[in-house]
C-alpha cells in the first residue's frame, strides 16, 4: 500500500510518498480501504508550520477522509466489514466540551486519510448518509462538523433566527446549507458578482459585496432592520473580527472558527461588552455532534460542494491548486 508523508512546516516539497507493508487492525480498530479524502486549511498550517496542535514527525496527513471497512478486530461490534464509514478527526472526542484528553487527531498526532489504507478505532468511524458518494462523504469530518458546532454548540439555532456567514470558503458553505436546512435566514458575504449567484442558488436570502461596502457590517445592520444577525460563523480573523462583531445583534454569538492568516484575531473588548456579545471558539467537534449532523444531512439530502477532484495520485496538484484558490467548496482527492 501506499500513503503520502509530511513533516511540521517543511512546505508542499515535503508531501512525499512512501510504500509500506498492510496495516492489521487491533482488537476494537477497523481497517478501511480509503476512497477519498479532502483538503482543510489546517493542512496548509501544517505545511507553513504554525499549526497550533502536536504534529507527529513524518504523518500521513489529511483529517477527512471517507472508506470502505475490509477488516476488523476482534472486539468490534458497532462495524462491520463491508460498511461505508467517515473518520472522525478527533477520534477520542465522544461527547461534552472539548478537552485535552480529546486532543489526538487525525493527520496530525494521529496518522490520517492520504493514504490507502487505514487502521481506526471503531469509535472513530461513522456511517457514510446514504445518498452521499465517498467522495461527498469525504468533504464533512472537519469543515461540515465545523459548521455543524458554530451554528448548534452555543446558544444553538432556531427557525427564524439571521446567520452571517463569512465568503465561499467549505466552512461558510456548509453553515449556509445547514442553517437554511434548520429554516433560518442567512445573509453571507462575498468578492463578486459571480460568487454571489453561486451562493444565492444555495440558499443565500441575501448577500454582501465586501469589495463594493468595505464597511460590509452596516450593510448587515440594515438588512437586518438595525437589530444585527443571531449568529455569526467568523472564518476571516484579523481582517474580519471587528466587523463580525459589529454585525451581531444584542446577545448574538460569533463563533470563531480560527485565523485564516494564522495571526490571532483581535477582537475589541469594549464592542463586545457593549453588545453583549457572546464570543465562543469553536474546534470542529464531537462524535455526539457528528451524529446529529449525519442526521440532519441525511433527512435534508445536502450535499457537499465541491470544487474540483483530483487523483490520489495527484496529491502534490491538489495541494498546489488548494494553496493558490480561492475556491468555491471542497478540494478531494479520489483514491480509486
Amino acid at each position: 500500500m501506499k500513503s503520502y508523508h509530511v513533516n511540521l512546516g517543511a512546505g508542499l516539497s515535503g508531501l512525499t510518498i512512501k510504500e509500506h507493508h498492510m496495516p492489521a487492525p487491533g482488537p476494537a480498530e477497523v481497517l478501511i480501504r480509503v476512497k477519498a479524502s479532502s483538503l482543510n486549511y489546517r493542512e496548509l498550517m501544517i505545511l507553513k508550520g504554525f499549526y497550533p496542535l502536536p504534529v507527529r514527525p513524518d504523518v500521513i496527513p489529511l483529517c477527512d477522509g471517507a472508506g470502505e471497512v475490509v477488516g476488523v478486530g476482534d472486539a468490534v461490534t458497532r462495524v462491520k466489514v463491508g460498511d461505508r464509514v467517515m473518520g472522525q478527526v478527533f477520534p477520542d472526542w465522544v461527547d461534552g466540551p472539548f478537552a485535552r484528553d480529546y486532543a489526538a487527531q487525525l493527520g496530525g498526532s494521529l496518522n490520517g486519510m492520504l493514504t490507502e489504507y487505514a487502521v481506526l478505532p471503531e469509535n472513530g468511524v461513522l456511517q457514510i448518509p446514504a445518498h452521499l458518494s465517498y467522495e461527498e462523504a469525504a468533504a464533512l469530518p472537519c469543515a461540515a462538523l465545523t459548521a455543524w458546532n458554530a451554528l448548534s454548540g452555543g446558544r444553538g439555532l432556531a427557525a427564524g433566527e439571521t446567520v452571517l456567514t463569512l465568503g465561499s470558503g467549505s466552512v461558510s458553505l456548509f453553515a449556509l446549507q445547514l442553517a437554511k436546512a434548520a429554516g433560518a435566514r442567512v445573509i453571507a458575504t462575498t468578492s463578486g458578482e459571480k460568487k454571489a449567484a453561486q451562493l444565492k442558488a444555495l440558499g443565500a436570502d441575501e448577500v454582501v459585496n465586501y469589495i463594493a461596502q468595505p464597511d460590509w457590517y452596516l450593510a448587515v445592520r440594515e438588512l437586518t432592520g438595525g437589530q444585527g444577525v443571531d449568529h455569526v460563523v467568523e472564518v476571516g480573523g484579523a481582517g474580519t473580527a471587528e466587523k463580525s462583531i459589529r454585525s451581531a445583534a444584542i446577545e448574538g454569538e460569533v463563533a470563531v472558527i480560527g485565523s485564516v492568516a494564522g495571526e490571532p484575531s483581535p477582537f475589541n473588548i469594549n464592542l463586545i461588552m457593549y453588545g453583549m456579545v457572546h464570543v465562543r471558539p469553536v474546534a470542529i467537534g464531537s462524535k455526539a455532534q457528528f451524529t446529529a449532523m449525519n442526521k440532519v444531512i441525511a433527512v435534508n439530502k445536502i450535499k457537499p460542494v465541491i470544487d474540483r477532484v483530483f487523483h490520489f495520485n495527484d496529491a502534490v496538484a491538489a495541494f498546489r491548486y488548494y494553496m493558490e484558490g480561492p475556491c468555491f467548496g471542497k478540494v478531494v482527492l479520489n483514491h480509486e
